[in-house]
């Protein structure tokens, strides 16, 4: 199984597929309108979940062999992916989504035999497959929900779950079982793509048919970790991994039973709306609320061979420090100060002097758009062998590149923007990979590469740009990403790959992005950089790799 190649194709079909969907959303009805409930002011379409789903599944049908767990999953996938397109073109009644959802989770229980047979906190307790398999039905409806009802916020939900995924994936690594790391990679991948088009302010909401997705494979993804994958952990994992929607699904129940509501009505009493009406902006609500998941996410990687009660204990710990702070907020009435300035009154006037300068303009400019067309050209030439199948990749990629130049198509476009950006992740990933007998030197010489273009990024987003280049919710999930992979190196050599990894393709959409948003005509260094990378990997590895 190629990791790399799951999560590459699942972010390139949903970077792809959202923007037609995007298109279609108003012939089909699946636009989200503003309501006092809502924190969104203005229609927004309700299609994201189209990248998500279809551009999670197709990468797994194309690499794993369909045995029953996976066709009950893909099958699944699939069903809850259609009942969500009904509830966002048409407001179905939740007893109807409970239909597909129960549907969903029995094929997984029915047809892939995959079931709870050990709960937490009773190690001696083994259940019944009469017992165990309602059970994980309920469990696996419960999970759908939650992330459902988390999707209140631009990036909430799906960044949620995203750092679940990262941790899941870790743990699959751990496990080396390869089925959690593929679902778990290509699901992140589409959540990926999504995200592009959901950072505040969002162009696109995931909408049922994401939420659901996402709440089903993490579902199903758990429950196969802890019960068949990596049944060494401790049971009450998924308590951490789950963390917060699980949390805020059932409070907000309570406060809803315990004031007459009713169960299934939507309310603005969750986590995202109370810290909201703290005086929280979207950006600190949202990021707070990924520190904590990301916390719990944290701890799930480190206790996993801890008891069961110890584990337990953490979760009601920190969920518990959580409500205790936010009950105590509200009863006395707290309310966070606005932010007078903005950002560039705190800079000195000094600075701000230098930043009109032109000549010191130019130097962070320009050295991105040197290094970044250098480095992908490093990594096509330099490199010791190119697989065949990034050598057909690559191929399709400078034949799509070369008709779009030809048509006019400009750099910004979304089919020229994909393609560079997988240029940039192909050299990293080759670089890393397949050194080649002066991988010493190259390394080095990449490294160095690095931290320049970094440098540059940073002097010229932080003084130069013009672009609203602010920090969002989506650069705290990159960065926690980072985090995990460096914290955990120790695991071994192949994750130090991927940090290094990680880190090169990071720094390379960056700079990848400051260049197209300036650059001018379909002939710009960069289009002609990235063509000439994916030929030179097309030749190499047609015709002379492995």
């Amino acid at each position: 199984m190629n990791g790399f190649f799951l999560l590459t194709l699942a972010i390139a079909l949903s970077m792809m597929l959202i923007p037609l969907a995007i298109r279609l959303a108003p012939r089909l009805g699946m636009v989200d309108m503003p309501d006092p409930r809502k924190v969104h002011s203005a229609p927004v379409p309700r299609v994201g979940g189209w990248g998500i789903a279809i551009g999670s599944l197709v990468p797994l049908m194309l690499v794993f062999d369909f045995n029953p767990l996976l066709q009950a999953f893909v099958a699944g996938g699939l069903i809850l992916f259609l009942f969500g397109l009904w509830d966002d073109a048409r407001q179905v009644s939740h007893w109807i989504k409970f239909v597909g959802q129960l549907f969903a989770a029995g094929l997984i229980v029915y047809h892939g035999d995959l079931y709870v047979t050990r709960v937490p906190f009773f190690d001696a307790l083994t259940l019944s497959p009469a017992i165990g398999q309602p059970f994980t039905i309920f469990a696996i409806v419960g999970v759908i929900n939650a992330i459902n009802h988390s999707d209140g916020l631009d990036g909430l939900a799906s960044g949620e779950s995203l750092l679940t995924l990262m941790a899941i994936a870790f743990l699959g690594y751990l496990a080396g079982n390869a089925l959690v790391i593929g679902i778990a990679l290509s699901t992140i991948g589409g959540t990926l793509g999504f995200l592009r088009y959901n950072t505040h302010p969002a162009r696109v909401f995931m909408g049922d048919a994401g939420s659901q997705s996402l709440g089903f494979t993490l579902g199903v993804l758990l429950v196969y970790l802890t019960q068949v994958a990596y049944p060494a952990v401790s049971a009450a994992l998924p308590l951490l991994l789950l963390g917060l929607p699980i949390a805020d699904i059932l409070a907000v129940l309570y406060q809803r039973i315990s004031g007459g509501m009713h169960w299934f009505k939507a309310t603005r009493n969750h986590v995202h709306h109370r810290l909201l009406n703290l005086g929280f902006s979207h950006f600190q609500t949202v990021v707070i609320i990924y520190s904590i998941q990301a916390l719990l996410a944290a701890c799930s990687v480190l206790m996993r061979y801890q008891d069961d009660l110890v584990v337990g204990a953490t979760y009601i710990l920190v969920i518990t420090v959580l409500f205790a702070t936010l009950t105590v907020a509200e009863r006395r009435g707290w309310k966070l100060s606005p932010l007078g300035a903005s950002t560039g009154a705190h800079i000195p006037e000094a600075l701000r002097r230098l930043s009109r300068n032109p000549t010191l303009r130019s130097v962070p400019l320009m050295t991105i758009t040197i290094v970044v067309p250098m480095f992908m050209l490093l990594g096509a030439l330099s490199v010791q062998v190119i697989p065949s199948d990034f050598g057909a990749v690559a191929s399709a990629l400078a034949a799509l590149m070369l008709t779009q130049m030809v048509r006019g198509r400009a750099t910004a476009s979304l089919a020229m923007r994909a393609a560079i950006y997988a240029t940039a992740a192909f050299s990293a990933y080759l670089l890393v990979t397949y050194p080649g007998v002066a991988g010493p030197v190259t390394l080095h010489l990449a490294d160095v590469m690095m931290v320049m273009l970094a440098l540059a990024l940073a002097v010229f987003i932080r003084f130069f740009s013009e672009k609203k280049f602010s920090t969002t919710p989506t650069d705290f999930l990159l960065a926690f990403g980072l985090a995990v992979l460096v914290l955990f190196n120790r695991s071994g050599s192949s994750v130090n790959a991927t940090t290094q990894f990680v880190t090169y393709a990071i720094v390379l959409f960056y700079g990848c992005e400051v260049i197209t948003e300036r650059a001018a005509g379909r002939w710009h260094v960069l289009n002609w950089a990235a063509l000439a990378t994916l030929t030179i990997a097309g030749v190499r590895g047609l015709w002379l790799g492995a």
